[in-house]
């Protein structure tokens, strides 16, 4: 939703390969179909991905590493805020790992 999707979608217009990757299978293959029947654009592509999980995180990267023969563009867009204070599974506050720690790791890994 929001300015992610514009982006994705923007993308798409211009017949970019175009990766989103969502927490919600549901949400995120409803983006895709919707960019794709706006654009006409096939390669819209849906890939799981919760930042707030460096487990997620490192699993996404080598996936999108294995898959694709080149990265061009990357978008970090995902971002959360008013929750309460909770720690990940790692041992990690959940809002710091999903707008900074996530992303981080995540750039860092696709960069090679």
């Amino acid at each position: 939703t929001g300015i992610g999707k514009c982006v994705a979608l923007e993308l798409a217009r211009r017949n970019a390969r175009t990766i989103l990757a969502c927490r919600s299978r549901e949400r995120g293959q409803a983006a895709v179909e919707e960019i794709q029947a706006a654009t006409g654009n096939p390669m819209v592509l849906l890939r799981l991905l919760d930042t707030s999980s460096l487990a997620s995180v490192r699993a996404f990267a080598q996936a999108v590493l294995r898959e694709e023969k080149r990265l061009d563009v990357l978008v970090n867009n995902a971002g959360l805020t008013g929750l309460p204070f909770t720690i990940t599974p790692e041992g990690l506050e959940q809002t710091f790992t999903t707008n900074y720690l996530g992303p981080f790791l995540l750039t860092n890994l696709l960069l090679g």
